[in-house]
């Protein structure tokens, strides 16, 4: 019998199909009427507020006439249909929680993040076809045209491939990921109209630097975009891991890959949504490992797939091992960086508040010259982040709620902040979020401190030191 956690995991959401605009004319005629449509939208909430035909609004405490039902309505449509840069920027912006932002916003990019649409392979076949050739279904056995699988850049079909290709690969059942089509052409002109909506309607609070989300997320769009820099990433972790004894990474069909079509190894497993089902001590293991592998990522390869997706784990229960998924996020950091990043989470775990200002400083998350109010709230979130490392023997996350105590000072941080954070924390606090939310909704038990002393004892600093405990 299958054990509840798997046998929800076989409950597919039963995606829809529906075209997406494809070039940059049309996609921008798209933003164009969004534009339009919320102006009028507004300007009839804003007439009936007037009139007083409309009190639902005002009493539900809503103050924005831009963001009234029909309007969010419109704006979930709109982005859930163009796919690629908005629902990237949905994803980055999502990561800072509900208490920096309204409700409607939150609302938002709580239900793009959730859309479950997919382009109709009428619409990929092109795409398909230019990536592999057009004699590419010879080379599978069998290719299922409606996905199981929908994202922001491009969608996943399952296949098995041909004989000839499964003697050359060593596997036979494939996932096939493929590009929407217009996405990676679109991301410049995407992103500019997205922060005109943004601006101009005035969604987002001050203090959240959306000229940096954006020109990070033009960056990594055009990173994810490049399926042969995922397969060289995907490559380079199946190396990394080759012997861990518990993360596998799928293989590459190479032969059957390209910029815009990524074949690889189908694995089995349950997505981390649905392992909250399973014993403690599954949930245990399943955390531990995750932290482990965050740990790893940044201190050992100095490598990071940094997208916090928990669909990207899947835990197989009959052989125990955890697969990856999904690496176009996938970044180096520098020594410079990781050096001072490592100084400030050991200042983190160690409690010791002179040395997060410090580290923090030189880091490039305060100047120096903040009031005391944000240097304050910098270092409590710093240490909020610190608390399961400070931990000694397991820190309990059935306990505590470390994002919510984070994300508690994030409005005095939006108000106050006088710099951005670092570049590279855009991408790495995602991942660590996602870790840490992971662990919550997990229950999970994890030996932090034990972890953190292991890997970063190990962790060589560019003037050839290491870290004692």
């Amino acid at each position: 019998m299958a054990h509840p956690a798997e046998a929800l995991a076989d409950e597919r959401p039963r995606l829809q199909a529906a075209s997406m605009p494809s070039n940059r004319v049309s996609r921008l005629f798209h933003y164009g009427s969004l534009a339009v449509g919320l102006g009028f939208g507004a300007l009839g909430e804003a007439t009936k507020r007037w009139s007083g035909l409309n009190s639902s609004e005002q009493s539900s405490g809503s103050t924005s006439v831009f963001l009234n039902r029909a309007n969010i309505d419109r704006i979930v449509s709109k982005l859930t249909r163009m796919r690629g840069a908005a629902l990237k920027l949905g994803q980055m912006l999502s990561i800072q929680d509900s208490k920096s932002m309204s409700p409607e916003i939150a609302e938002v990019l709580q239900r793009v993040q959730n859309s479950a649409n997919y382009v109709p392979m009428s619409q990929l076949e092109k795409a398909v076809d230019q990536g592999l050739g057009k004699g590419w279904r010879c080379r599978f056995a069998s290719f299922n045209e409606e996905p199981f699988a929908a994202a922001s850049i491009g969608q996943v079909h399952e296949a098995h491939l041909s004989d000839s290709m499964q003697e050359k690969c060593g596997f036979s059942r494939a996932a096939v990921k493929v590009q929407y089509p217009g996405v990676a052409n679109s991301i410049d002109s995407d992103l500019d109209n997205l922060q005109s909506l943004l601006v101009m309607s005035k969604l987002l609070p001050r203090g959240m630097y959306l000229e940096n989300t954006i020109r990070v997320a033009r960056k990594e769009l055009h990173w994810e975009c490049d399926y042969l820099r995922e397969a060289e990433a995907m490559t380079k972790f199946g190396e990394l891991l080759a012997d861990d004894p518990v993360f596998v990474v799928p293989r590459l069909a190479g032969d059957l890959s390209s910029s815009m079509v990524l074949t690889a190894e189908f694995m089995d497993g349950v997505h981390m949504k649905h392992a909250e089902g399973y014993s403690q001590e599954v949930r245990d293991y399943i955390g531990t490992h995750v932290m482990r592998l965050c740990l790893l990522e940044l201190f050992a390869f100095e490598f990071m797939q940094t997208d916090p997706n928990w669909a990207n784990f899947l835990y197989n229960s009959h052989t125990h091992k955890i697969a990856l998924l999904d690496f176009g996020a996938s970044r180096a950091f520098g020594k410079e960086f990781l050096d001072k990043y490592l100084l400030v989470l050991k200042g983190a775990m160690e409690g010791d508040r002179e040395a997060c200002r410090h580290w923090s400083t030189e880091l490039g998350f305060l100047t120096g010259y903040e009031a005391d109010v944000m240097t304050q709230a910098h270092v409590d979130s710093v240490l909020e982040i610190g608390r399961p490392f400070r931990a000694t023997g397991v820190y309990d996350f059935g306990d505590q709620d470390v994002s919510s105590n984070v994300r508690s000072a994030i409005p005095v941080m939006l108000r106050h902040r006088l710099t951005p954070p670092p570049e590279e924390t855009y991408s790495l606090h995602r991942k660590l979020s996602g870790a840490f939310l992971l662990c919550i909704k997990l229950r999970a038990r994890v030996p932090c401190q034990d972890l953190f002393k292991d890997i970063t004892s190990r962790y060589t600093f560019r003037d050839g030191q290491r870290l004692t405990y």
